[in-house]
C-alpha cells in the first residue's frame, strides 16, 4: 500500500511544528542549554498539587461531565469576573478542556466552515494557521511589524476583511514577540468589526504575565462578548503545563457547538488536573503575583543583554518571551538557529515558525532560571561574535 498517498491532503500540507524541532535534538545533546520551549520553569505550587493528590485519594477517578466539574466552571466564572469585569453564566457559558492549544481547535472547528477566512496577526502562536487548514478555512495572515510593537492596528484589520472573512484572532500578549494590546488598541479593533458578522478568538492564555499596565480582554468591551470566544487556561500562569487544562467562555450557542465536539472527541478534561485547577483559582493569586515579579526580573536581564551584544531587540511587555532581530548576522533565522545550536549547544527557535513575516527573528524564552539565561547570553554573545 502506498499509505503516503492515503493521508488527508490537509495534514499533508501541514509543517511539523518548529517549536518542537531544536527541543527535540536539544534534549539529546549534553551540555546544552535550551530558551526554546514556553514552559515555566517553576513546579506547580504544592497545594494545587496537594489537592490533585487529595482528589485521588478520595477516589475520584471517575469522567467528569464533558463540559467540566461545575464546581471549576464556577471558579473559571469567578475568577473572570474578578480580574476582568467579564460575567459568565458557569451552566452552559463555560467549557473545561485539554488545554488551551484545544480549546482554539474547538472553536475553529465549531465556526469555520469550508473557504471561510480566518484573519491571524503574525507572528504568532504555530496552531492557529494548521487549526484553520484542518477546518478547511483559508488563514489570512497580518503582518505585524515591530515598529508598532507587533499590535494589530486597525488599517491593517481593514486591509484584510473580505465577505469571506469568519474569524479574527487576537492573540495578546503574544507569543512569540511578547507584545500587548491596551484597551484603547482594543477599542480600535472593536470599532472596525462593530457593524459585521466577524467572530473573535482572543487567546489571553498570557493575560496574567503583563508587565506594564492592566491586561484588559476584549470581551469586557462594549458589545464584544456576544461574538468573542475567550480562550485560558492553567498552564503559563499557575505552572501547569503537564495537567493539560485549559477553558473556553463564551455564548452558549458556540460553547454548546464546541462541546458537542469535545464530547466525541475527548470525552472530558482529566479529573485530577480539575481538582487542581479549583485549588488554583481559589487560592492561586499570591502565586501568579510572585512568578510574575520573577519573570520581569528576568525579562530585564535578556532584553538588556540581546541589546548590549548590538542586536535590536523590541521590548516584550506580556507574556514570558523575547523576540530578538538576528537580520545584522545576515543568516536566515533558521540558518541561525541552527548553527547557534551546533556550535555553542543553545537552542531558541526561528521566528518563521511563527509565520513568514517572522524571518529575521528568533524567539528565546525567559521561562528558565537566571543561571541558565546568563550562560545562554554568553554563548550568544560568543557566537554572534563571528557574524556581526
Amino acid at each position: 500500500m502506498k499509505l503516503e498517498q492515503l493521508l488527508s491532503p490537509a495534514v499533508k500540507s501541514i509543517p511539523p511544528s518548529g517549536i518542537r524541532k531544536f527541543f527535540d535534538i536539544v534534549t539529546e545533546m549534553e551540555d546544552a542549554i535550551s530558551l526554546g520551549v514556553g514552559e515555566p520553569d517553576f513546579v506547580t505550587p504544592w497545594r494545587v498539587r496537594e489537592a490533585g493528590i487529595y482528589s485521588l485519594e478520595k477516589g475520584h477517578t471517575y469522567y467528569t461531565s464533558n463540559w467540566g466539574l461545575i464546581e471549576l466552571r464556577k471558579e473559571i466564572s469567578a475568577y473572570l469576573s474578578r480580574r476582568f469585569n467579564i460575567t459568565y453564566n458557569p451552566k452552559d457559558e463555560v467549557i473545561v478542556t485539554i488545554g488551551g492549544s484545544e480549546a482554539i481547535d474547538l472553536a475553529v472547528r465549531a465556526l469555520v466552515s469550508p473557504g471561510d477566512e480566518v484573519l491571524i496577526p503574525e507572528p504568532s502562536f504555530v496552531c492557529y494557521k494548521p487549526c484553520t487548514v484542518l477546518a478547511g478555512g483559508v488563514p489570512v495572515p497580518i503582518v505585524t511589524k515591530a515598529e508598532n510593537q507587533f499590535k494589530l492596528t486597525a488599517e491593517e484589520l481593514k486591509e484584510k476583511i473580505t465577505p469571506k472573512t469568519k474569524l479574527l484572532v487576537i492573540p495578546y500578549p503574544n507569543n512569540p514577540t511578547g507584545g500587548i494590546m491596551t484597551k484603547a488598541d482594543l477599542e480600535a479593533i472593536a470599532d472596525v468589526i462593530r457593524d459585521t458578522e466577524i467572530l473573535v478568538i482572543s487567546d489571553e492564555i498570557y493575560a496574567e504575565l503583563t508587565y506594564e499596565g492592566t491586561h484588559v480582554s476584549f470581551a469586557s468591551l462594549p458589545g464584544m462578548q456576544e461574538r468573542t470566544i475567550l480562550i485560558n487556561g492553567f498552564s503559563k500562569s499557575y505552572a501547569m503545563t503537564g495537567w493539560r487544562l485549559g477553558y473556553a467562555a463564551g455564548h452558549p450557542t458556540i460553547i454548546g457547538a464546541m462541546t458537542k465536539i469535545h464530547q466525541y472527541a475527548i470525552m472530558s478534561a482529566p479529573t485530577t488536573s480539575q481538582y487542581a485547577a479549583i485549588e488554583a483559582l481559589k487560592y492561586g493569586d499570591e502565586d501568579i503575583k510572585n512568578m510574575t515579579k520573577e519573570y520581569n526580573y528576568r525579562r530585564r536581564i535578556i532584553v538588556d543583554g540581546f541589546r548590549k551584544m548590538g542586536l535590536d531587540c523590541f521590548e516584550p511587555l506580556g507574556a514570558f518571551y523575547v523576540f530578538p532581530s538576528i537580520q545584522k548576522t545576515g543568516l536566515t533565522s533558521g540558518e541561525f538557529c541552527e548553527k547557534l545550536l551546533y556550535e555553542e549547544k543553545v537552542a531558541v527557535v526561528p521566528g518563521t515558525a511563527f509565520g513568514e513575516s517572522g524571518e529575521g527573528f528568533v524567539r528565546c524564552s525567559y521561562a528558565y532560571s537566571i543561571e541558565n539565561i546568563n550562560e545562554a547570553l554568553k554563548r550568544i554573545e560568543r557566537f554572534l561574535k563571528k557574524y556581526i
